[in-house]
């Protein structure tokens, strides 16, 4: 025999000779049991390992100064592209009216006609189609007593039948069809203006604006401001034989980015990640009709800035970024690599501006006030708070280890356990056997 060492004390593993072990049936079916479960409980605890969590998580939003994109797009069958307008204010004095860049108006066929798409055109302070190129250099188009807009072609002058309107808009009065103004007649506005009026309109694309309290709204007619009020000249809108009315039907509407299917399914191999199942928009495929000129909707929404920090995002995010940059937005990125998004709720009412009650909705005791700008206007306030979604594994690689040795010990503990009651147990049979013999 070797000698012994010094540690042959300390062996808490004692070893038995081959000779002194007894194999039977019932530990070999024991073993076979045990180790079938090892390998169940070892693929569960291997599961619960890779499987991962999304833990909300609320906190004060402490963003300053930030901006934000609204993505829109609505179509309106029975108001013409040259009609609608869409401007954008808030509660820090900012506003946008006549909002053009990233804006694209759809020319829509009649309903009667299928409703089929005519052209699209992306909306510019000057389109080449209105550039007054085939004039006389020298010539300098009059602006009938308004003052020239800031951002005329020309200075000083108003080259073409829209930098009217805009000098118009700016003094506050109604424009009209633009008979009598040499550029309208030059570009056929009242001819084009008659051609359009029984299209539809789609408009779609996305705006920038100071994440505060505000509000867009799409209506008829050149906006501007008179005094502290917002006006929209509606001549062309009421002064018409066909009947215009506010019909839309909303097919996207979100604050932020939202990411994209294909990429979703890209980064997270066929995995369903938190955005594209948590992330929805309550507004999208809303239809109102009605059958009033003068109706107005409202849409009152509460926005709620959302973080998503998905597990490993910065690493995979890279290989992303410049790829799909135009699908996220241009505000949709932070430095950490996190997506910075928004979620909303909304309330929505609707009005006729002749006022009146609801009582054939059985609520007499509802009354509406008088007045206002027909269109569809959205209302929105943001939230102080802010919700993270964090995506983490509910444990580490070493815990998944503790428990893979747990599972193994624990099984074969037991597996000993029973195998030693089977044989103690068959032992006193073959002796309760033998003395009844």
């Amino acid at each position: 025999m070797p000698a012994k060492s010094r540690f042959t004390k300390l062996d808490a593993f004692t070893k038995t000779v081959e000779d002194a072990r007894i194999r039977t049936t019932s530990g070999g079916i024991v073993t076979i049991v045990s180790l079938i479960v090892v390998f169940f409980l070892a693929w569960g605890e291997w599961q619960d390992y890779r499987r991962i969590e999304i833990h909300p998580e609320l906190i004060v939003d402490k963003g300053r100064g930030e901006r934000m994109e609204i993505h829109l797009n609505i179509s309106f069958p029975r108001v013409p592209c040259e009609l609608l307008t869409l401007d954008v204010m808030d509660v820090s004095g900012e506003q946008q009216h006549g909002v053009q860049h990233g804006v694209v108006k759809t020319r829509l066929r009649p309903l009667s006609e299928g409703g089929g798409v005519i052209e699209a055109k992306a909306l510019a302070l000057h389109a080449r189609d209105e550039e007054a190129t085939h004039l006389d250099p020298n010539y300098c188009g009059p602006c009938y007593g308004a003052a020239p807009p800031v951002n005329a072609q020309k200075p000083n002058c108003c080259q073409t039948c829209d930098e009217v309107k805009e000098a118009y808009a700016a003094q506050a009065w109604a424009f009209g069809r633009g008979e009598g103004i040499e550029q309208c007649e030059r570009e056929h506005y009242a001819e084009k203006l008659d051609e359009q009026r029984n299209e539809g309109c789609r408009i779609e694309g996305g705006v920038r604006v100071n994440k505060v309290i505000g509000n867009f709204h799409i209506a008829p007619g050149k906006s501007f401001s008179n005094g502290n009020m917002h006006v929209h000249d509606l001549k062309n809108y009421w002064d018409t034989p066909v009947k215009h009315t506010f019909s839309h039907e909303i097919h996207h509407l979100r604050f932020g980015p939202q990411l994209p299917e294909g990429l979703a399914k890209k980064l997270g191999k066929n995995k369903a990640l938190p955005w594209t199942n948590h992330h929805v928009n309550p507004l999208d495929n809303t239809h109102q009709e009605t059958d009033d000129v003068n109706y107005n909707f409202m849409y009152f929404i509460k926005i709620v800035p959302t973080s998503y920090l998905p597990l490993g995002w910065e690493k995979t995010w890279q290989g992303f970024k410049d790829q799909h940059h135009h699908e996220l937005g241009s505000f949709g990125q932070s430095a950490d690599g996190s997506i910075e998004t928004h979620q909303y709720s909304v309330t929505s009412h609707k009005r006729s501006l002749a006022g009146g009650d609801d009582g054939a909705e059985g609520h007499k005791e509802r009354l509406h006030s008088k007045g206002g700008i027909p269109g569809v206007f959205f209302s929105y306030d943001i939230s102080p708070m802010k919700v993270i979604n964090r995506e983490e594994r509910p444990k580490s690689f070493l815990g998944f280890l503790a428990g893979l040795c747990a599972i193994v010990g624990g099984t074969l503990t037991v597996a000993a356990a029973v195998d030693r009651a089977l044989f103690e147990g068959g032992i006193k049979l073959k002796k309760l056997r033998a003395k009844d013999l």
